[in-house]
């Protein structure tokens, strides 16, 4: 019976109601026995100075008549609200545990992995809005849709993954077949593709580790004070070899009075290298990406700007997604991992600032903002 009680909302329900109306009827009677007397006494003596000492002989009998239709009325009046209280309890339970009954089973569903299910909504009252009840059923719903796009997200996640690991391995696995069988040459060029592959796994892996920790916000700024100006230029210095092998050209358009800003140089040099790497990926040899930094309230906005291929309007909001390529007819033997763009999105943000892209369409090239406090 414990277990029962326990486990039933309904008998709570109905349980509840009774225990409110076995305390209010107790209420009544102790109320009853302290009021009746006195009233009754107070109706006697009022008798009495009407009809005389024949009134005061009625007392007793007078008296035992009134509290047995005092006790009479108690009697039926509990009756009546313990049928209230059954039809109540049944009422509120279909409108109470209904909806939660339906979350609760719709939950065992997703635990099991089925991310598609929903409750239904019920409707509001005309020019209200939900109750309690409707507002969670909205909430679970939320919760549902967040899940069923994390699990997506995980599928995806994977499935990339995989895809990006297939080709290095792919590559390397026929490099050795070849040299097995002898058909490639045991020389140089053979052993500098092989490690060439293992470098594309280890920046893969490397990138991947890094994406994970910005993610799970993790990661440890060490703030310093840095000058933009300088910043940038080292930057470029960096990639200037690579940009001459490719015959893009690179400038630098800098304000005079740049601030100092207070960033992990470490990490915004990360950001910049992805981000202009980025760019010269998919610019075609003769383009020119150009870097311009100028100060605005309390923000300093870092550009790069390239003639490469540019970004179609609906893939804008989706070019710091994990593993998105512009140009999806593009291999990766010449680029990155994929997610150079999200780890940068994510070390922005983790210095207060903020990165945009954006493209007049596809050939009209791309340009990339990074602000930054100062």
């Amino acid at each position: 019976m414990k277990k029962i009680f326990r486990s039933n909302l309904s008998i709570k329900f109905f349980i509840s109601y009774l225990l409110v109306i076995i305390i209010g009827i107790l209420v009544l009677i102790s109320a009853a026995e302290f009021t009746v007397p006195g009233a009754f006494e107070r109706h006697i003596a009022e008798m009495v100075s009407v009809m005389g000492p024949e009134a005061k002989q009625l007392e007793n009998d007078l008296f035992n008549n009134f509290r047995n239709a005092v006790n009479e009325s108690l009697i039926f009046s509990a009756v009546a609200a313990s049928i209230a209280a059954v039809i109540v309890s049944i009422f509120v339970s279909r409108q109470v545990i209904a909806p939660i009954r339906r979350i609760m089973l719709a939950s065992q569903r997703i635990a099991d992995g089925k991310y598609d299910e929903r409750v239904q909504i019920p409707d509001a009252p005309i020019g209200r809005g939900l109750d309690e009840l409707g507002q969670m059923s909205v909430s679970f719903n939320q919760m549902a849709d967040k899940l069923e796009k994390a699990e997506d997200l995980r599928q995806q996640l994977i499935g990339d993954i995989a895809h990006e690991l297939r080709t290095p391995l792919s590559t390397i696995k026929g490099y050795m077949e070849g040299l097995m069988d002898d058909v490639l040459p045991a020389g140089d060029e053979t052993y500098l593709q092989v490690h060439q592959e293992a470098e594309r796994l280890q920046r893969l892996v490397d990138d991947l580790q890094d994406l994970n920790r910005v993610e799970a916000g993790v990661i440890n700024l060490e703030g310093k004070s840095e000058i933009v100006k300088d910043l940038l230029e080292e930057t470029v210095k960096r990639l200037e070899r690579q940009f001459e092998e490719k015959g893009v050209a690179i400038e630098l358009e800098l304000d005079d009075d740049l601030p100092q800003i207070t960033i992990d140089p470490d990490r915004i040099g990360q950001v910049l290298l992805n981000v202009i790497g980025n760019s010269l990926q998919y610019t075609t040899p003769g383009g020119t990406v150009t870097i311009s930094a100028e100060k605005n309230d309390q923000h300093v906005h870092l550009s790069i700007k390239d003639t490469g291929i540019g970004i179609a309007k609906d893939d804008l909001p989706r070019v710091f997604t994990r593993f998105f390529r512009v140009d999806k007819s593009r291999s990766r033997v010449g680029g990155g991992s994929g997610i150079g763009l999200t780890i940068s999105k994510h070390l922005v943000e983790a210095h207060g600032g903020s990165i945009t892209a954006e493209s007049d369409g596809l050939g009209k090239g791309s340009i990339f903002t990074i602000s930054l406090l100062i």
